[in-house]
């Protein structure tokens, strides 16, 4: 990677989760933050104050007249694919957050439109430029544990009841709908990015909504505990995918190979791996297990100033790289929704006993017309025609009073939004 060359113009969409991408931006040699828009103005104007130079906005419109080459979207989870369409067609490259997609017909439309404009999209999925999951990357491309057999990625992230008022303060807050499978590549990207498989096939599977969970019971949220995804992978391997707010928070990755096995270690902060092969499968003098903290190979100081792990200091050098040389990145578009659509078609499994769904590849045209007219999601402001319950519950209930109990919280916790 090289980040030297003519500077890129990024602008920022969001400025919540946005404003890491803002500062990368804005240290970094070779790109330049010009611009960020955000409909809270507070918000916007209190982190954009930082920067003499940036132009803010509250109109998306207006955002993406303003001269510049990119757009980094870390808006809403669920509104991306409609904000990067727009950006495609106002002559923007984009990179994406996650989610990619709410919908199948989205990713058909979106697939079409950087096709149309030949742009470059990339999808802002993180996990894969942690210095585990590069170092296990590299190791695989040198053969170190052979063919991809079989593969687990999670990520679990519970919240105590006040942290998921705060994350999500009004009762139509996309974190208090979205299926638990949905937000599936933090797990599912790091096993693609070791191994260059693409998922063919997914059942999903539920751990149901819980009804003794505070964090669930007593807040808006109406999803499903945690998903689970088996899926069938395009050189026959399988990989089982778990994300949801289970008790005990990890971001964990394990490939089994046939001449070894790797993974990320459960403690020591997630910054260590193991390596490990039978007795008949090493060289000479080789240990059966490794066990070490990787630094990354390149820009390892940088990337470790940068925070969140070294992902978005990496994410935005590619994203750049990728827009200088007009060569698209590994996390494409069609990377982008094959990692994305899984979490969509999962939860559709688990609601019709567990189902097998067939992944596309959104490279076939024949294949996008099948789903160019799925509009099927949870969201409650989706038509009644394409409704679907955000758990395998149905639509969750709340107990009396509740809703009165989370508006009161959440403008003592969240005064911001509500302001």
């Amino acid at each position: 990677m090289s980040n030297s060359g003519k500077a890129v113009r990024i602008g920022v969409f969001g400025a919540g989760r946005g404003r890491s991408f803002a500062t990368q931006a804005a240290a970094m040699d070779g790109v330049e933050f010009v611009a960020m828009c955000d409909q809270r103005e507070q918000a916007l104007t209190d982190f954009a104050s930082q920067y003499s130079d940036v132009t803010t906005y509250t109109d998306y419109d207006k955002f993406l007249e303003h001269d510049m080459d990119a757009v980094v979207l870390a808006n809403y989870a669920t509104e991306h694919a409609p904000a990067a369409i727009r950006a495609l067609r106002a002559g923007k490259h984009v990179q994406s957050e996650s989610i990619a997609i709410k919908t199948m017909a989205e990713g058909v439309e979106l697939v079409r439109t950087v096709e149309d404009t030949g742009l470059i999209y990339m999808y802002a999925e993180n996990y894969p430029y942690s210095n585990v999951i590069q170092e296990m990357r590299y190791l695989y491309e040198k053969g170190e544990i052979g063919e991809f057999k079989y593969g687990e990625g999670e990520y679990v992230h519970p919240v105590d009841k006040r942290t998921k008022i705060s994350l999500s303060p009004t009762w139509d807050h996309w974190r208090n709908w979205i299926p638990s499978t949905y937000y599936c590549t933090h797990s599912m990207g790091p096993v693609m990015y070791v191994t260059r498989t693409r998922p063919v096939k997914v059942n999903g599977f539920i751990v149901p909504h819980d009804y003794d969970n505070p964090a669930m019971a007593e807040t808006a949220s109406r999803r499903d505990t945690a998903g689970i995804l088996m899926c069938q992978m395009d050189n026959g391997a399988y990989a089982k995918i778990m994300m949801g707010s289970l008790k005990c928070h990890y971001t964990w990755c394990r490939i089994y190979g046939n001449k070894g096995e790797f993974e990320t270690l459960r403690h020591g902060g997630g910054n260590m791996i193991k390596v490990h092969k039978e007795p008949w499968d090493k060289k000479p003098g080789e240990p059966s297990d490794m066990i070490y903290a990787p630094e990354f190979r390149q820009f390892h100081e940088e990337a470790v100033r940068a925070g969140h792990g070294g992902g978005d200091f990496f994410m935005l050098i590619e994203f750049a790289n990728a827009i200088r040389t007009g060569e698209p990145p590994y996390l494409d578009v069609y990377t982008g929704l094959q990692m994305s659509c899984i979490g969509i078609l999962a939860h559709r499994s688990a609601l019709n006993n567990n189902q097998t769904f067939d992944v596309p590849s959104f490279k076939d045209a024949e294949e996008l017309k099948i789903w160019e007219n799925d509009h099927y999601s949870c969201d409650p402001s989706a038509p009644e025609e394409y409704r679907l319950p955000p758990s395998v519950l149905g639509e969750i209930e709340k107990a009396p009073g509740v809703r009165e109990e989370f508006d009161k919280l959440a403008r003592e916790i969240r005064p911001d939004w509500y302001d």
